[in-house]
């Protein structure tokens, strides 16, 4: 079974259609705003950073659960000098971010580790690493998603459960459409490959990390070169 959280944003919803196409047990979550997808059926709604509903949301699925892959996609994002920020709309992005896909991951260890089985991937950023200015909320939540990556792979390398990171660059789809056309350019010119990453490369990272029976514990930049 693939879940995927947070649907309701382009790279969560381009997942799961891509998924469900050829899994009918793949399950998607989205927390305000549920999506226009090809089986919204099979789409929950679920605060992430709210633990009693990630634990009832896994209770409903439970008798399902089997080969689990999670794919932790929701996110959301505060753009703020720090100096100026809303320290409760800071707080709401690191507990969605990094706490609401630690209590999915939290949610679901049980059954992985009972079965012997999971793979997990984390979506991160390349803000992470490079920093952009009035992001320090989006960008302290998602360089923490590596230490958690990596202290979680370890913990659970024994039950055969693989929990990697993709550090994501400027792609073509996602919050990358809020950026003003100006920026968006100037970004682009300072990509080494002079584009921004489609979509495409996002699902052969994660088929890779799927299929995988040993890489764990690691992040892979898809960034075109940027750093």
């Amino acid at each position: 079974m693939k879940i995927i959280t947070g649907v309701s944003g382009s790279i969560g919803r381009l997942l799961f259609d891509h998924y469900s196409r050829s899994d009918n047990s793949t399950i998607g979550t989205y927390n305000k705003n549920k999506p226009e997808v090809d089986r919204d059926d099979r789409v929950f709604q679920v605060d992430i950073s709210d633990y009693r509903q990630v634990s009832d949301f896994i209770e409903r699925l439970k008798t399902d659960l089997k080969e689990i892959c999670l794919i932790n996609c929701a996110s959301i994002v505060y753009d703020s000098f720090a100096h100026k920020s809303n320290p409760e709309q800071w707080k709401e992005v690191i507990d969605t971010n990094l706490t609401g896909t630690f209590f999915m991951i939290r949610g679901l260890l049980p059954f992985m580790r009972d079965q012997e089985y999971g793979r997990i991937v984390n979506l991160s950023s390349v803000v992470a690493q490079t920093g952009a200015i009035g992001t320090t909320a989006y960008a302290a939540s998602k360089a923490g998603l590596w230490g958690l990556s990596k202290s979680m792979a370890i913990e659970n390398a024994n039950k055969n459960i693989l929990i990697n990171s993709l550090n994501l660059g400027y792609m073509d789809t996602g919050m990358t459409d809020r950026i003003p056309e100006e920026l968006r350019l100037n970004i682009r010119n300072k990509i080494p490959l002079k584009k921004f990453g489609s979509h495409e490369e996002i699902i052969h990272a994660i088929d890779y990390l799927l299929a995988s029976s040993y890489v764990t514990g690691t992040s892979i930049d898809i960034n075109g070169g940027l750093f």
